[in-house]
C-alpha cells in the first residue's frame, strides 16, 4: 500500500487529488495539510511514502517543507513530489535541490497523475529527458559545490557511466541495457554515487551530476 500525504492550501485541489487517489486499490491518503509547518509534522506523525506538496503556500512554503523533510534522517524514506500550477519555474528547480523526488503540474491528467504516484513511491525521479535538460539548461550554473566534487573525484569509471545514464532519464533496467550489466549491478552503481554525492534521490543525482560537470548541458 502506498501512504500518500496530501498538502496543499487550497481545500479543493486537497478534495481533487483525495478522490482520485481514494478509488486506487494500492493508494491511501492517510493525512492532508494546508501548509508546509502542518506537513512535517504529519510527515512526522504518519512517514508516509509519499508527500505531494504544493510548492507556493502561505506560513511554510513547499521548498522550505521540503527541505525539513529532507534533512530529517527519521523521513529519509518519504519522498517529496511537488505540485505547481506553473510547470518548471524557479521554485520547483529549488524544491529540487533541496530534496524533492521531482513534480507534477497540477493540470496533470489523471492517469498520469496516477502512474506518477507509483513512479515516485519506487524511488524513481519524476524527470524526463527533455524536463531534464530544459531543467539544466536553465538553472544549473551556479559553481561546484565542494563537497560534490570531493565526492565526484570517488566515482569509480562504471558509476559515473551509472549517473550519466540516470541524468538522460533511464530507469535501472535501461542503464543495465546500456552498460550490458544486470539490473541489480546497475542498482548497485547508482546507490554508491548517490552517497558519495551525498544524493538523497535520484532527482537530486541529476541535478548534482549537471552541476558537478559530469554531463554537460545538451549532451543527452
Amino acid at each position: 500500500m502506498i501512504r500518500v500525504l496530501l498538502v496543499d492550501d487550497q481545500p479543493l485541489i486537497r478534495s481533487g487529488f483525495r478522490a482520485l487517489l481514494d478509488i486506487e486499490d494500492d493508494i491511501e491518503v492517510v493525512a492532508e495539510a494546508a501548509d508546509g509547518s502542518e506537513a512535517v509534522a504529519l510527515a512526522r506523525e504518519h512517514l508516509p511514502d509519499i508527500a505531494l506538496i504544493d510548492v507556493q503556500m502561505p506560513v511554510v512554503d513547499g521548498i522550505e517543507a521540503t527541505r525539513r523533510i529532507a534533512a530529517d534522517p527519521a523521513l529519509a524514506a518519504v519522498h517529496v513530489v511537488i505540485l505547481t500550477n506553473y510547470g518548471l519555474d524557479e521554485y520547483v528547480f529549488n524544491a529540487l535541490r533541496a530534496g524533492a523526488a521531482g513534480f507534477l503540474v497540477k493540470d496533470i491528467q489523471p492517469e498520469d497523475f496516477l502512474h506518477a504516484v507509483r513512479v515516485a513511491a519506487r524511488g524513481d525521479a519524476l524527470l524526463a529527458p527533455s524536463i531534464t535538460r530544459k531543467l539544466i539548461n536553465r538553472y544549473v550554473s551556479q559553481p561546484l559545490n565542494a563537497t560534490t566534487g570531493e565526492g565526484l573525484k570517488e566515482l569509480t569509471n562504471r558509476e559515473r557511466e551509472a549517473v550519466a545514464l540516470v541524468a538522460q532519464g533511464m530507469s535501472n533496467e535501461q542503464v543495465a541495457s546500456r552498460m550490458v550489466i544486470s539490473p541489480l549491478t546497475a542498482k548497485t552503481h547508482i546507490n554508491r554515487a548517490m552517497t558519495k554525492l551525498h544524493a538523497r534521490d535520484r532527482a537530486q543525482l541529476v541535478v548534482l551530476a549537471y552541476e558537478s560537470g559530469l554531463v554537460a548541458p545538451g549532451s543527452c
